[in-house]
């Protein structure tokens, strides 16, 4: 089974190398022992510390403070070298009340899966109707309370691929890590999944355990899957080897050429 490089990038100034290392050997252990035998996908993780760089070429999880870090990779869809990129930020998560483990593992299964973001599963009821479901494998479980832990890091619980397997009867085989879902499609509380219905020209909606449907936020967390998903590609930002040095730069071009009173937002 091919082994994907990923850098583990601690750009957070909450958590320290030493913290991050030891969850680090715990998403290594989740994806080797637990999903890679499930999904087919395993990958090997490296620990880039605060202020050196990661490895050409490899897929990067980034370990940051917060969404709103101006210039930071927050703002970016794709590493400098065009791949894939996943985002954790551990303010947002203690703001929350909630585990940023829990979000670390989530990020970094549902990029191994899905690296893309652009994989679905239609589910057509008729000739002239259809679901697409959003191929992410930890939304519909992904409540801290669903999590399971290895050594001492909480990890997020994930689907296995019968879930998005419409034809299989309730019960009939495990739909997830921890045996919480019986038939394909269930949210488990606190669980969500994107839905978009080919009849309609209203976009990706959010599906809820209780059957509701809420549109995708105007503007989706930065940095969300949820936001690259809803996002051309076109529009999608490579990541810059220094990002907030030329985010600096580039606002005191900006600044330079603005009028007295004029406004660039």
């Amino acid at each position: 089974m091919a082994r994907t490089d990923v850098s583990v990038l601690n750009r957070s100034t909450l958590i320290q190398d030493s913290e991050i290392q030891a969850v680090m050997e715990a998403l290594q252990a989740q994806v080797t022992n637990d999903f890679a035998p499930v999904w087919g996908v395993d990958a090997q993780l490296s620990f880039v510390p605060q202020g050196e760089a990661p490895k050409p070429n490899t897929w990067w999880l980034v370990i940051l403070d917060t969404s709103d870090q101006a210039g930071a990779l927050g703002y970016h869809d794709l590493t400098q070298d065009g791949l894939p990129l996943g985002k954790v930020f551990v303010q947002s998560n203690l703001d929350a009340g909630t585990s940023w483990t829990v979000t670390a593992s989530h990020e970094l299964l549902e990029m191994l899966v899905d690296p893309d973001i652009n994989l679905t599963v239609f589910v057509q009821p008729s000739a002239t109707a259809g679901t697409l479901y959003a191929y992410e494998v930890c939304d519909a479980c992904e409540a801290d309370g669903h999590g399971y832990t290895i050594g001492k890091t909480l990890v997020s619980d994930f689907v296995y691929p019968a879930w998005f397997e419409s034809f299989r009867t309730p019960n009939s085989v495990k739909f997830d890590r921890q045996g919480k879902i019986s038939q394909p499609f269930q949210l488990l509380p606190g669980g969500y999944i994107g839905v978009f219905d080919v009849s309609f020209s209203t976009g990706w909606h959010q599906l809820t355990p209780q059957g509701e449907e809420h549109a995708y936020n105007a503007r989706p967390r930065i940095g969300s899957r949820r936001e690259r998903r809803r996002t051309p590609k076109g529009e999608w930002i490579l990541s810059a080897p220094r990002p907030m040095a030329m985010a600096m730069a580039r606002a005191g071009r900006e600044h330079s050429e603005s009028k007295p009173g004029e406004s660039k937002g």
